[in-house]
């Protein structure tokens, strides 16, 4: 008879049975360490690990970098520090003949931002520029998105009109504005020459406020509307002709059609240009400077041209004062920006959610 007491034994006296034949042994469990107690890869081996994989990306990137950090970087953050100074042409350092006049300029604070926020001067020129950009912005997308919707259609010659509308905009803003100067000429301009060629007086473009603001805000749209019109073209040649045959079909309207398909079609394109012609026109320098000179007695001057009097023109040529008016430009534009986008985040999230 075999003997079955060994196993009961070693099972009495503490020790491990051998597993028997055929059944699997028996596992350990294993559990993962913590999360935590692994170390972490670091900053520096995260970044070397990014430019070994991206490292044709940096190269390319680099000239761009290093050409933005020069030519705008440098000078921005050089403006920034004479916003808190009280530098003007009496006590910059400057170079007399062989000689060198050393910098004499004070550290004044947030001087220059009280004096410019509390005086009216700022708010009267900011109030006229906001009329500027929103009068300009507005002619200029209402024109560009109406000859884009007629150039859309099928028309004989719609090649040669897409050209003809297009050509202000390949032609330099400088020598436009010129041109637009000798036709608001009060005495030899064709405008006037037509007036009173109609039996209508002539009309003082560029010498009374009223007429020299409107002077301005036409010359822009004109200049504008090229690229506006090229914008929302594409963005209408992108909208689908099966979804106005099915709205023909079911007897919408050209307006229903209009509202329901093309609005909704560009949106996202005009959003862009919108906020591109916004920050554009805000500082559109050279159809002020060039086509009124900020004149008549400053009627005409934005926030941009005020800032370029204060640094250059005017005598003492105040730089502290100039660079403030930069830095508040600067704020303004990347407010607006902000809320721009952001107002338009929430219209998608709720057209979204409907």
């Amino acid at each position: 008879m075999a003997d079955v007491s060994g196993p009961s034994k070693a099972a009495a006296g503490g020790g491990t049975a051998a597993p028997a034949a055929g059944l699997p042994a028996e596992r350990k469990e294993t559990r993962p360490a913590p999360t935590g107690s692994r170390p972490g890869p670091g900053t520096v081996t995260r970044l070397r690990r990014g430019l070994a994989t991206h490292w044709y990306a940096w190269v390319m990137v680099a000239p761009v970098v290093t050409v933005i950090g020069v030519i705008v970087g440098w000078p921005l953050v050089r403006g920034l520090y004479l916003t808190f100074t009280d530098a003007d042409e009496s006590n910059v350092e400057r170079r007399i003949g062989v000689n060198t006049i050393d910098a004499s300029y004070d550290f004044v604070g947030l001087q220059n931002y009280v004096d410019v926020l509390t005086g009216g001067h700022f708010w009267d020129k900011l109030v006229w520029t906001v009329v500027w950009t929103v009068s300009c912005v507005v002619i200029t997308f209402v024109i560009g998105l109406t000859l884009a919707n007629m150039l859309n259609r099928k028309v004989r010659g719609r090649s040669l009109y897409r050209i003809a509308l297009i050509l202000p905009w390949a032609i330099p803003a400088f020598v436009s504005v010129f041109a637009w100067r000798m036709l608001y000429n009060e005495r030899s301009g064709i405008l006037n020459a037509a007036l009173e060629g109609g039996g209508l007086s002539a009309m003082s473009w560029l010498t009374d406020p009223f007429w020299a603001k409107v002077s301005v805000i036409a010359v822009n749209v004109w200049l504008g509307v090229p690229f506006m019109l090229i914008a929302m073209l594409g963005a209408l040649q992108s909208i689908p002709a099966e979804q106005y045959e099915a709205a023909e079909m079911d007897g919408a309207t050209a307006w229903q059609r209009f509202w329901n398909i093309t609005l909704p079609g560009v949106r996202s394109v005009s959003a862009t240009v919108v906020l591109l012609s916004s920050i554009w026109t805000f500082n559109m320098f050279p159809v002020i400077f060039l086509l009124t000179g900020g004149g008549p007695v400053g009627s005409t001057d934005i926030l941009v041209t005020e800032a370029f009097k204060l640094a250059f023109q005017r005598s003492p040529r105040d730089f502290a004062g100039s660079a403030t008016w930069g830095v508040l430009i600067l704020i303004l534009l990347i407010l607006f920006a902000l809320v721009y986008r952001r107002a338009l985040r929430q219209q998608g999230d709720k057209e979204g959610a409907w």
